[in-house]
């Protein structure tokens, strides 16, 4: 229920002076008599008894004429939540060269796994002040020699962390390599179709928004496999309307441990990293490059994506309402009737 008119309301003020003068201001006597014992001996008539009725009618028939006044509304209202976001695909190297050593959370993991865990964070929040993408459609790729789809687009962030189980590092020198550019062009592939995974809801009005179209790509090598040059796949991006924010994982200076009948060794590993070649691709395309040599340093650098890319989430209000006064503005003159013709025949009074 809907008052048009709330202040029509503030004509109930003067209902109480109306009740004072209709049933507690004393009138006086017209006639007088010498006693009249007898009369108050006297049993009250049925006609006696509510002689007050019209009274009482006349004022019910005033509150329900003002909340016509106000102008009751029925109907209902209707909040429709559009969330706009961002749709990211992670582009996440798995190459041998990823077995060298991080630091994350207190110990030594390899830079996958590192890799992994902020990724987690990023999309799922966490302890490091990264509060999560809820809003944003969310997809990964990782690629070693061939690139491959990991998770689909999804809004469905729970299924990530199973996802993420399956990551690890190439098994077979068949596998090795580093195509960063075919990596590229196949996240950029599934982006430019991203809208392809969303859903209209049952009145046919899109209820998700794609404000952007990011890849986040992290790599600590160089591009020695693939059809495409990492800047050649940025053009791609570029054309599709894609951001690329690439991050260079790891020093020059690196330690790989290896398992040995002996016991565990640490071997000093160097991996060149074309920073160039990401840092163009990254320019390309509006986006940003940035360096990685520890987990911390991971982890800011997806605070400042965070903070670059916002999702939204905008609230549509639909109101349809019907007006209600009729209702008491009938009723109301219908009791004004019905005073009418009770004063007149029942409660008439002789002057």
């Amino acid at each position: 229920m809907h008052f048009e008119s709330p202040l029509a309301f503030l004509l109930l003020i003067l209902i109480p002076l109306l009740i004072y003068m209709q049933f507690f201001r004393n009138r006086g006597g017209t006639v007088r008599f010498s006693s009249v014992g007898n009369a108050v001996k006297a049993s009250r008539s049925i006609k006696v008894r509510f002689i007050r009725l019209p009274d009482i009618i006349r004022i019910i028939s005033l509150i329900l004429i003002i909340i016509a006044l106000a102008r009751p509304q029925t109907g209902r209202e209707r909040i429709s939540e559009i969330s706009k976001g961002i749709a990211i695909e992670m582009v996440v190297d798995r190459s041998s060269s990823m077995t060298a050593e991080l630091e994350y959370r207190g110990e030594k993991v390899n830079r996958l796994e590192a890799v992994k865990g902020v990724f987690k964070e990023f999309v799922l929040g966490g302890t490091s002040g990264l509060k999560g993408r809820p809003n944003d459609l969310i997809g990964m790729i990782v690629f070693a020699r061939y690139p491959d789809t990991v998770c689909p687009l999804t809004l469905a962030h729970g299924a990530l962390p199973a996802f993420l189980k399956s990551v690890n590092i190439v098994q077979t020198r068949e596998e090795d390599g580093t195509a960063i550019g075919d990596a590229i062009a196949l996240a950029a592939a599934r982006l430019k179709r991203a809208e392809d995974t969303l859903k209209e809801d049952k009145e046919g009005s899109a209820r998700y928004e794609i404000k952007s179209k990011v890849i986040v790509l992290l790599s600590d090598g160089e591009n020695n496999f693939g059809k495409r040059s990492p800047i050649q796949a940025a053009e791609l991006a570029r054309e599709w309307g894609v951001k690329i924010y690439a991050i260079a994982i790891g020093g020059e200076e690196a330690v790989t441990s290896i398992q040995t009948p002996f016991g565990t060794y640490k071997i000093p590993s160097r991996q060149r990293v074309d920073t160039t070649a990401l840092r163009v691709a990254a320019e390309k395309t509006g986006g940003l490059f940035r360096e990685a040599n520890n987990a911390d340093a991971l982890i800011d650098i997806y605070k400042e994506i965070d903070a670059m890319e916002k999702s939204e989430i905008e609230s549509v209000r639909y109101v349809d309402y019907q007006e209600s006064f009729i209702w008491p503005a009938i009723a109301g003159f219908l009791l004004i009737l019905l005073e009418i013709l009770l004063r007149n025949t029942i409660f008439r009074r002789i002057p």
